[in-house]
């Protein structure tokens, strides 16, 4: 018998329409069998199937305070599904609408916002589950007693140590960073949804299992075209990355390699741009670096522009022709290669032509030659920019076709697809013919 046969019975036998006392019984029935928690899954689920309300739905990040892509995508769904279901956003800081609407452009003023305080993690603004080991109490069992009072709980954080406690469960992962050890539940979810196909054979490398949804994340940096027929562009090679510590989004090797085509007459027009974001630019060693080097060098053609606003950023996709993202190059980790890459869509919505780093997710996203062009060394991103350069009815080309392959990634379809996916879940979920056990449920382990 699974744990919601006394609910299904009863039910069946009343037509839909049980007394309360009834309704009682069966629920107190599964608590003696199951636990407190069935109890109250099965509870939840017949209030649903019964009509009495709109199934609820939290989604969790415990990153949600820091702005970033795998942020965005969560929202996102938010978005997508705030008129579907009750939608609660459940985060370990402090977030409001305000910001949300600031950082992403989306109203979810018809979600709640729920804050799960981890005293485990005292102030530190990362809260970084590698801390957790099994040697620690997992602070994250606290959202998972949260979950348990939802209908639907979808994990966007890819924080395999949150154990969920709904009916139906999804979890969100962009990478599969930690292996398979010290409170590891991405087994235990309905569903796991992945980002892109890169990231999903990592996840059976991994986590030997194999993921179930595939949806590509939102991007929505389109230009907004002018009445005169669009913005001009200006010889600009833009690149767009975070400026990490580690040097991972390889700026310096753009630096170095743009100082290489500095010494070519077709370039001497042309400039570098390097956008990207970082949280203390004067105690940050790689970006200091940068600066230095560029400074030596006299390259007043290469421009910095770190933690710019979305206004300056818009404007540079729109002026620029070619756009650079090497993450991945002469890199022996996984994890370290861009799983999907988001800001190469947006050059790519705007009309640059994209050369990238020929791996990840990269390469689901730039057709060789017909979007883009894809290289694994820096004498290949030369080369390929100095076709570009001195090719104008190339890029030209190239640039529709970009704009063209751009569309697969957009926010109105991540939106369709999350909204199909969830829609189906909700109809099964709602259905007495369905009502069975859809997770196991043994506690906080």
């Amino acid at each position: 018998m699974n744990c919601f046969e006394p609910i299904k019975r009863l039910l069946l036998r009343r037509a839909l329409s049980p007394t309360a006392a009834e309704l009682s019984a069966a629920i107190e029935e599964i608590s003696g069998s199951y636990g407190v928690q069935a109890a109250l899954n099965g509870l939840l689920r017949a209030q649903v199937i019964l009509g009495l309300r709109k199934p609820s739905l939290a989604i969790y990040d415990h990153t949600w305070h820091m702005i970033g892509g795998g942020q965005k995508y969560g929202f996102t769904m938010a978005h997508a599904l705030q008129d579907v279901f009750e939608v609660t956003l459940l985060a370990n800081r402090e977030i409001c609408h305000g910001n949300i609407l600031e950082w992403y452009h989306l109203d979810l003023h018809k979600c709640k916002i729920k804050i799960v305080p981890l005293p485990f993690f005292g102030d530190w603004r990362h809260l970084d589950p590698a801390r957790v080991t099994i040697r620690t109490e997992n602070p994250f069992h606290l959202v998972a007693l949260e979950s348990g009072n939802y209908d639907f709980f979808i994990n966007n954080s890819m924080n395999e140590k949150v154990l969920p406690l709904s009916n139906v469960s999804s979890l969100v992962c962009h990478f599969p960073e930690r292996r398979p050890k010290d409170y590891f539940y991405a087994d235990r979810y309905s569903h796991v949804i992945y980002n892109s196909d890169y990231t999903a054979g990592w996840i059976e490398k991994k986590w030997k299992f194999t993921p179930h949804k595939h949806i590509y994340p939102p991007v929505d940096m389109a230009p907004n075209v002018a009445a005169d027929g669009g913005n001009k562009k200006e010889n600009i090679i833009l690149s767009v990355a975070r400026f990490e510590e580690g040097g991972s989004k390889k700026q310096m090797e753009m630096v170095r390699t743009f100082l290489k085509l500095n010494g070519r007459s077709l370039m001497r027009d042309w400039r570098l741009v390097l956008a990207g974001g970082c949280a203390d630019p004067e105690a940050n060693a790689y970006l200091q670096g940068i600066k230095a080097k560029i400074k030596k060098f006299g390259a007043d053609n290469i421009q910095l522009l770190v933690n710019c606003s979305g206004d300056q950023l818009k404007e540079m996709y729109a002026k620029g022709k070619i756009f650079w993202h090497l993450c991945g190059l002469d890199q022996t980790d996984p994890a370290l290669v861009e799983h999907f890459g988001m800001t190469i869509v947006e050059a790519m919505q705007n009309g640059l032509v994209p050369i990238v780093f020929d791996g990840g997710g990269q390469r689901e996203i730039v057709e060789h030659e017909v979007s883009g062009f894809r290289v694994s060394t820096t004498s290949d991103v030369m080369s390929f920019s100095l076709k570009l350069a001195q090719t104008p009815a190339l890029r030209e080309s190239m640039s529709g076709k970009a704009i063209v392959r751009s569309a697969l990634f957009s926010r109105e379809v991540f939106e369709k697809r999350v909204l199909e996916f969830y829609t189906a879940e909700r109809d099964k979920y709602a259905s007495l013919n369905e009502l069975n056990e859809l997770n196991e449920l043994d506690g906080l382990n």
